[in-house]
């Protein structure tokens, strides 16, 4: 069946982000002039999922307010004439039609996405985390749903990272030759997957970052899946079940292992990075602040200003 449907877990705390997030989502945290989310949501339109599902909680109500649209907002600015601004508020709920759903409680990323059972079906569908920006200029999802489409199961998207870092994510135990050649990206089948091991224990270095499509099948496994790392219910623990069962149960897994730009906003000094990069790659603002940042670096930075 064709993927149509994207799921985004949003109900995390933000803690790393305290005290911004303590009443502010940290999916509605400006990434230049647009929130985080937004960017997410744009990529499953990108690649045809129109139909998305936000898992939320009781403090995200702004999460779902801003794929709404703004009455009393577009006329002020119809009034005024701003058809640049206006375009801009308009857009993001022209993306798709965006639903939401709530996670009761914090119980883990496994359980998040098993809050979409019942809006997904028994339907393949896209899982888009929010802390991780993937750069449109190098799409990533499209080339994971056609894999999906080919083989079947699920699909990870993987990348290679440094070795003392392994123990960050979760990272997959590989076939050493690619199923796939001569496309953006490799596609390897993955056989096991261990959720953030030590780093003399690891696999290897390819770690699972996120973007998912999934089988349904995934949902009977979650249901029966027992909390894990940290007390709670594992994506990765599930994934493990389906790698493992492979060719006899009919649900192969497959990773697609990303060489493009991915910007990490979950973590606040990649968060940064992640503002200066794009802002200072957009037309309208790069020119004024690229040459500024620069003037900045070579003076000595913060010890020139102390």
């Amino acid at each position: 069946m064709p993927v149509t449907k994207a799921v985004i877990p949003a109900a995390g705390l933000g803690t790393r982000f305290l005290p911004a997030t303590k009443a502010v989502p940290k999916e509605m945290l400006p990434v230049v002039d647009r929130p985080a989310i937004e960017y997410v949501v744009e990529e499953a339109s990108r690649a045809g999922l129109r139909d998305v599902l936000l898992i939320t909680s009781r403090s995200k109500k702004a999460v779902e307010d801003h794929f709404d649209r703004d009455g009393e907002l577009e006329q002020a600015l119809e009034r005024k004439k701003d058809e640049a601004r206006l375009g801009r508020v308009r857009a993001s709920a022209e993306l798709g039609a965006v639903h939401s759903v709530r996670q009761g409680a914090p119980r883990g990323l496994g359980h998040a996405v098993l809050c979409g059972a019942a809006h997904v079906g028994d339907e393949p569908f896209a899982v888009l985390l929010g802390d991780d920006l993937i750069d449109e200029r190098d799409p990533l999802l499209p080339e994971m749903l056609d894999v999906q489409a080919r083989f079947g199961g699920s699909v990870i998207a993987l990348m290679e990272v440094p070795e003392e870092m392994v123990s960050m994510y979760g990272v997959a135990t590989v076939d050493p030759e690619p199923v796939l050649a001569g496309r953006r990206y490799q596609t390897v089948r993955i056989r096991d997957l261990v959720e953030k091991p030590p780093v003399d224990e690891a696999p290897s270095n390819l770690a699972i970052i996120g973007r998912y499509v999934l089988s349904p099948a995934v949902f009977d496994v979650l249901r029966r899946t027992q909390p894990g790392r940290g007390g709670e219910i594992q994506l990765t623990d599930a994934l493990r079940e389906l790698a493992q069962a492979g060719d006899e149960a009919g649900q192969p897994v497959h990773g697609v292992i990303f060489t493009g730009r991915r910007y990490d906003t979950g973590d606040r000094i990649d968060y940064l990075k992640a503002v200066i990069r794009l802002a200072c790659e957009r037309p309208d603002l790069g020119p004024e602040l690229y040459p500024w940042l620069e003037e900045y670096v070579a003076s000595g930075g913060p010890k020139a200003d102390g």
